[in-house]
């Protein structure tokens, strides 16, 4: 039953675009992307607890492959070579920075994706001699959408797997303490790069999916810190640590931030850092998980009421 209602709400969401025009067609594309970007980032950093702002390395690098090869190799080989470029470079990040816990990690996650946009700026500079390329793909609003919504699908799927996985509780017990995952005889680093490596290729693959929407992209479109910071705000929101929660995370904020920043352009950032210090300190586990505990608090109440009844 559960496969059956799955595949009749994705049939659903499929068929949005023919409802919609342009604009609406637009804002799905923005919204699945951002689902999508937000339940492959959870996927690693929710169990793991390991905080990446690395996200806009990987989705620019995959805007920049289909902008390089768009014009060299057949769209689907393109897809695959972005997947491999991201699966790549997230090998090699991880086996030199996953043994980097807490601020360390952030940090350089950070680091890292402004070193990635100022190494392409440099390379188009001085390389080729111009800053951005040209994306010539014939694909239209509703494709893009139809792309990130199966990625996204096949995402959550993935990650439920996951979850069910001997991966997954190991995943979970280094998330709560390293020291003891390691002494269970869990092999930290090989867990934690798979997971790594899996989330940031997704991520790549939405950045290059994305890609042709733009039809002209540069390192400041696609290297946009905010799409890291946005990500990370939705999979916190929603709860990292739970299968739906990025996804409960993703479609309020990016409504809200659509209006926020059609309405204050100016003061986007602002409005920005506001909410991730408001949703860091008020829902640390996110929105579901603050629910469900007010669920069981009402539940006690009401279990303990009529104990107190009898004992009278």
């Amino acid at each position: 039953m559960t496969y059956i209602l799955s595949a009749l709400g994705l049939a659903a969401l499929a068929v949005l675009p023919m409802l919609f025009g342009d604009y609406g067609t637009g804002m799905l594309v923005g919204l699945a992307g951002y689902v999508t970007l937000a339940t492959s980032w959870a996927m690693f950093s929710g169990p793991t607890r390991y905080i990446s702002l690395a996200t806009v390395a990987f989705f620019g690098v995959g805007a920049y492959t289909v902008a390089v090869l768009n014009e060299v190799l057949p769209y689907p080989l393109v897809l695959l070579a972005a997947a491999g470029i991201g699966a790549t470079m997230a090998l090699l990040v991880g086996l030199s920075t996953l043994r980097l816990a807490g601020i360390y990690f952030v940090i350089f996650t950070f680091g890292l994706a402004e070193l990635v946009r100022q190494l392409i700026t440099w390379f188009e500079v001085n390389v080729t001699g111009t800053l951005g390329r040209y994306i010539f793909l014939d694909l239209e609003a509703k494709h893009i959408y139809w792309q990130l919504l199966a990625l996204g699908a096949a995402t959550l799927a993935l990650s439920a797997w996951i979850r069910r996985s001997r991966l997954g509780l190991a995943l979970r017990v280094i998330g709560d303490d390293e020291t003891v995952a390691a002494h269970s005889g869990i092999n930290l680093a090989r867990t934690k790069l798979v997971l790594f490596v899996a989330s940031s290729t997704i991520i790549t693959l939405v950045g290059a999916i994305q890609a042709p929407r733009w039809v002209y992209v540069e390192p400041s479109i696609v290297f946009n810190p905010t799409v890291s910071f946005l990500t990370v705000i939705m999979a916190l929101l929603g709860g990292a640590t739970r299968l739906w929660g990025p996804l409960f995370g993703a479609v309020p904020l990016f409504l809200l931030f659509e209006w926020l920043s059609a309405r204050f352009p100016d003061h986007f950032s602002i409005l920005l850092g506001l909410m991730f210090m408001a949703v860091v300190y008020a829902l640390p586990d996110g929105v579901l998980a603050a629910l469900e505990k007010f669920r069981r608090k009402g539940n006690g109440n009401s279990a303990t009421k009529p104990a107190k009844e009898a004992n009278a």
